[in-house]
């Protein structure tokens, strides 16, 4: 083992994978949690502007969704090439292989600005933000003008995450949730900047995350990895161990913005702009909710990674069904108290001006949607899986199989082809994840064994 004074967090990754699993786990869900609750906290300050306003914001969900989903993805790539090569025990790559995921962030966030700033208005035209697409495009070039921050800020936390350290990006989450917190009113109201003002609170926070970043890596120096300039060496294949995971993980969630956006097209269609914003104001909370199933996912990523470079399958077999038990009794409290509670919750996005119009609405999407919740438990400890053992391709098809697959067809099927309406969208979403996720559970499981076959 490693002799540094943070080889303690390897050490435990490859020793005591459920032991790794919760102490990774439990910073990741606080951050994620702050991180989705101060998301809700900008919607509840954009909904006193008015439905208009907060449906506008949530036109441009999907393309923020794009940025995060990069960052994320990428993120992700870094943490799986670190943690397997600190399984290999090659502390020169994996130190080599953080300098690696920096320079890709730089250059993928610096191209999908562009895109996206070049597209912005054909893509909200097409989403059919219709009245609200001023308030999407006021919010949206401030996002995008600032994206570099947001997508680099997220995937640093993946070089973290590979030395199996969770606590640091916490602590630096939460100080840029806190900052979020108190620039948006000051911004949005005081300022009069209106939603404008939530843009710009977003990316001073995003600017903060990364000051707070650089600092442990090149200021205090305390990290474990070291991605100095010095430490730089050029490889093919750590590139491509990155980019095969991080790509095909970003694309996953492009997938997911995509998903989205083709969403609200279809809420659009079949009811208005309000279910819209209903969507868009659910789906954070359903994120809120979920936050401790992702979390556990992503911490799967660098204890599997870990174990498949010191070849260790039996570890993976471990942590993957103690991944997923732990997921399923948190996903059914989770279910219970948000269906038990919807009323009051929705209450809180939906109590001043025309946005009352949509608490009844909103009310009953948090009602239904979490009947899919503990299947989620399984498929997200499940596509992990295959992100952790370099497999991101299959990953990426997991994911544009449930949500552009069966949850689309699904919600078309319910919603237009047996004219449900919105009602038969929200179920659409339930049957999709349910049905998908089973698959992606055997799938998993079957490709764990065959690791371990071979190994035999």
């Amino acid at each position: 083992m490693f002799s540094n004074d943070s080889s303690d967090n390897i050490d435990i990754m490859l020793g005591n994978p459920k032991r790794a699993l919760i102490k990774m786990s439990i910073p990741l869900i606080v951050s994620l949690l702050i991180t989705s609750f101060y998301n809700l906290i900008d919607a509840a300050w954009v909904s006193g502007l008015g439905a208009d306003a907060l449906a506008g914001v949530g036109f441009f969900t999907p393309i923020f969704m794009i940025l995060v989903g990069f960052g994320n993805g990428l993120g992700s790539g870094a943490a799986f090439a670190i943690s397997k090569y600190i399984g290999e025990n090659d502390k020169i790559k994996a130190d080599n292989a953080s300098i690696h995921s920096i320079l890709i962030d730089i250059v993928v966030s610096i191209i999908i600005t562009i895109i996206l700033l070049i597209f912005l208005n054909p893509i909200l035209n097409a989403m059919g933000a219709g009245s609200t697409i001023s308030y999407a495009t006021d919010y949206g070039v401030i996002i995008l003008a600032g994206s570099v921050f947001i997508i680099l800020s997220n995937a640093l936390y993946g070089i973290f995450r590979g030395e199996g350290d969770t606590k640091r990006p916490m602590y630096a989450m939460i100080a840029s949730a806190v900052l979020n917190i108190i620039l948006d009113p000051i911004f949005i109201y005081t300022f009069n900047l209106g939603v404008k003002g939530a843009a710009i609170a977003t990316i001073i926070s995003a600017v903060f995350v990364i000051l707070v970043l650089v600092y442990w890596l090149y200021v205090k120096k305390d990290t474990y990895l070291k991605p100095y300039w010095g430490n730089f060496n050029f490889k093919r294949d750590i590139s491509i161990d990155v980019v095969k995971v991080g790509i095909p993980a970003s694309i996953q969630l492009l997938n997911n913005a995509f998903f989205a956006a083709v969403f609200s097209a279809l809420l659009a269609y079949v009811g208005s702009t309000d279910s819209v914003a209903v969507y868009s104001t659910g789906w954070r909370i359903v994120t809120i909710g979920t936050t401790p199933l992702l979390a556990i996912g992503t911490a799967l990523i660098s204890v599997i990674a870990a174990n498949y470079g010191a070849k260790n399958f039996k570890n993976i077999q471990i942590a993957h069904r103690y991944a997923m038990k732990v997921s399923i009794v948190i996903a059914i409290v989770v279910a219970v108290l948000t269906n038990f509670f919807a009323g009051e919750i929705a209450s809180i996005f939906a109590s001043s001006g025309s946005s009352v119009r949509i608490a009844s609405e909103l009310t009953g999407f948090l009602s239904w949607i979490v009947i899919y919740y503990p299947t989620m438990a399984v498929g997200v400890a499940s596509t992990y899986v295959f992100q952790g053992i370099g497999k991101g391709l299959t990953a990426m098809f997991q994911t544009i199989m449930r949500e552009t697959g069966f949850t689309i067809l699904f919600a078309y099927l319910f919603a237009v082809v047996l004219g449900y309406g919105v009602w038969g969208a929200w179920m659409g979403i339930v049957l999709g994840e349910v049905v998908s996720n089973n698959i992606t559970m055997f799938w998993a499981d079957w490709q764990i064994k065959k690791l371990m076959d071979i190994n035999d």
